[in-house]
């Protein structure tokens, strides 16, 4: 990360130097991310402690992310998140209030954002009044990030309660929480990289209108939605291509280890290989990562291999280790990770690292390649487990793609 002002600095001292302070009340509190135009991202904790160490459990709706590298010492807290480049630094108000920044590592400067908790707040919307809308299902939806891209809103309602994902051809926005007031709808989530809130008008049960999607420190977009039980979004499976003549990658990257690696290497010889495009700054890849490291270790003896690509925030092969250290011992990845040294944000990340394939246009992307050595699928994006059925779909054509090549 870029330096950050001094106070920050200053809360870190205090966390690190500080003798030890009573523990905090356990149990639910709610977190309000402060946003430079006046709005919050709200989510909630839950403070518990085991064996005298204090411990977070991070609740999006059925997800419960666990937090525990907490530093707890006189008034200071210093959290930092378990997978992305992202921690808290706090100070207690009161017993049941505290107060300090969100501080997240990207691929420019680092972002903070003032940040509140306060105990005893189990709802996310406590404000949230009773409501006659009834959305729950599928929804079409159009979001405006300088131009229109389609997405898939769905919605899961039990009275005031709401809880719900969207889709788009990138990926998932994961697990989403909130509440529907009246005629308003507000649902966020907060996963240590994603810090998102939305919320709109519902003018009827078939048209949602005035949509805003707030997303971190400062951008916001524009969405409106209509019911459709059939709606999808676009086909992303052949986003990406090898180029003409080409249907063998030739990289040559180091692991975490400084160890060069390629797909000439022995150990790829005569193997299903999956080649995994991702970065440890990634929500989406994350839950892909999840879900090909157990698939990994539960199958390698059937003649699979996999290997990870990591497009990071910075060109620094450290800084990239470090976090790509904790992705791999947070998954128990047992397959290469390598370190391209090339940033996500490059426009030339392609022609720089893989220039065999077409313009890498999202993270993940997964290349599946048979026993011969050459590419047979690409699949990009992914749709995690906060999207219920859709994953379940992913899982099936997945496990059949995997299957066939390894007839073959």
């Amino acid at each position: 990360m870029k330096k950050i002002p001094w106070i920050i600095g200053f809360i870190t001292v205090l966390a690190l130097n500080a003798t030890a302070n009573a523990p905090l009340p356990t149990g639910w509190w709610r977190a309000s991310l402060q946003r430079t135009d006046g709005h919050t991202i709200d989510f909630n904790i839950a403070m518990q402690y085991k064996n005298g160490k204090p411990r977070w459990f991070i609740r999006n709706a059925t997800e419960k992310i666990e937090v525990t590298a907490i530093e707890q010492k006189q008034d200071s807290i210093l959290v930092q998140m378990p997978v992305f480049e992202s921690e808290f630094r706090l100070q207690v108000v009161n017993n049941n209030t505290l107060r300090g920044v969100w501080i997240k590592g990207t691929s420019n400067v680092t972002q903070v954002m003032p940040v509140t908790f306060v105990y005893n707040q189990s709802q996310r919307y406590p404000q949230a009044k009773q409501t006659k809308q009834k959305i729950s299902g599928r929804w079409g939806a159009t979001f405006i990030d300088k131009k229109p891209y389609p997405a898939v809103v769905e919605f899961r309602q039990n009275g005031k309660a709401l809880t719900g994902t969207v889709l788009t051809p990138t990926g998932d926005y994961r697990y989403l929480e909130g509440a529907v007031s009246n005629d308003t709808l507000h649902l966020s989530t907060f996963d240590g990289s994603h810090a998102y809130y939305f919320r709109a008008t519902i003018k009827n049960d078939s048209v949602i209108t005035d949509g805003e999607y707030f997303s971190g420190a400062t951008s916001i977009e524009k969405w409106t939605a209509w019911r459709d039980e059939k709606a999808e979004v676009p086909d992303t499976l052949s986003a990406v291509y090898m180029k003409r003549g080409e249907d063998r990658l030739h990289f040559r990257f180091p692991d975490l280890d400084s160890n060069f690696v390629s797909m000439s290497d022995p150990r790829f010889h005569n193997k299903v290989v999956i080649v995994q495009l991702m970065g440890s700054w990634c929500p989406n890849c994350m839950d892909e990562t999840a879900f090909l490291s157990d698939y990994y270790n539960n199958n390698k003896q059937r003649g699979i291999e996999m290997v990870a690509l990591a497009y990071e925030n910075s060109t620094d092969f450290q800084r990239s280790q470090k976090s790509l250290r904790r992705f791999q011992q947070r998954f128990n990845i047992s397959y290469p990770m390598l370190i391209t040294g090339v940033r996500a944000a490059d426009s030339l990340r392609t022609e720089k690292t893989l220039p065999e394939l077409t313009r890498i246009k999202m993270l993940p992307t997964a290349l599946f390649f048979g026993r011969d050595g050459s590419v047979k699928r690409i699949h990009t994006g992914f749709y995690g487990p906060g999207t219920g059925e859709h994953y379940e779909a992913f899982k099936k054509e997945f496990y059949a793609i995997m299957d066939e090549l390894l007839k073959q």
